[in-house]
């Protein structure tokens, strides 16, 4: 819990059983001033994985469900509707490209009143080689994008992020693969919600190679799902426009 609020961790994974482990126990060993969990409910969505992820995020106190359908969007919603009641849902990724303590600065957000904080690597320190240069193009077009569309400036898309769970609710997400993340942002926007971007740092040193930025069929469907998603959502607000 941190500040009154109840946390619920969310970690998407496939084939991160190097990583797993520690970026559960780094959560799950947060505490408040008074020495209390700051996470109420951590659960990881293995998501297909052939390897031992499940067991090694079950051994460092996770609850662990499964989802067959690969997808970063599906089985975000999948450990979503496994979570107990909380206020907040923090997401991140299981490959110990970011560093626990620093879902403090998303959830400090959040408390002081930001309906979606964004863990923005932009704003941040990186690692040299942490984001490869298609990631960081292909981040610098989405945002340019959705400033033009929405008139929001944004610097990141990162997935490090935290949201109260009646903001979730409200916005309704619906993706299932990689436009997951810019879908809850622009989302967010068109509801009037507070956004917030928090400086957080990416490391280089992944326990597993990087589904986004390590193959280039990954930075392909990554780039056609995050694009595809703005122009399906702008296209939906142009839609509501004319009908109202």
């Amino acid at each position: 819990m941190h500040r009154g609020l109840r946390v619920g961790a969310v970690i998407p994974a496939r084939d991160e059983e190097r990583a797993i482990g520690a970026v559960v126990a780094g959560l799950a060993a947060l505490t408040d001033q008074e020495g209390r969990p700051v996470v109420d409910d951590l659960v990881v969505c293995d998501n297909g994985s052939g390897d031992r992820t499940a067991a090694h995020a079950r051994a460092a106190g996770a609850r662990v469900v499964r989802e067959e359908q690969p997808g970063y969007g599906i089985a975000c919603r999948t450990a979503i509707a496994a979570l107990r009641p909380v206020d907040v849902v923090l997401f991140t990724d299981g490959d110990g490209s970011f560093l626990p303590h620093q879902s403090l600065r998303l959830l400090e957000a959040v408390a002081e009143g930001a309906h979606l904080a964004v863990g923005s690597r932009a704003l941040g320190h990186r690692q040299p080689g942490a984001l490869s240069l298609p990631q960081r193009a292909g981040n610098r077009v989405a945002a340019l994008l959705i400033q033009l569309r929405w008139g929001q400036r944004i610097t990141d898309l990162g997935p490090y992020r935290a949201i109260r769970r009646t903001a979730l609710e409200t916005i309704g997400m619906r993706d299932q693969a990689y436009g997951w993340t810019v879908e809850m942002q622009v989302r967010a926007m068109r509801e009037g919600l507070r956004i917030a971007e928090v400086p957080v740092d990416t490391l280089r040193r992944r326990g597993g190679r990087s589904k986004v930025g390590g193959t280039v069929r990954g930075v392909i469907g990554a780039s056609v799902g995050i694009l595809g998603t703005i122009a399906k959502l702008a296209g939906s607000t142009r839609s509501q426009k004319r009908s109202s």
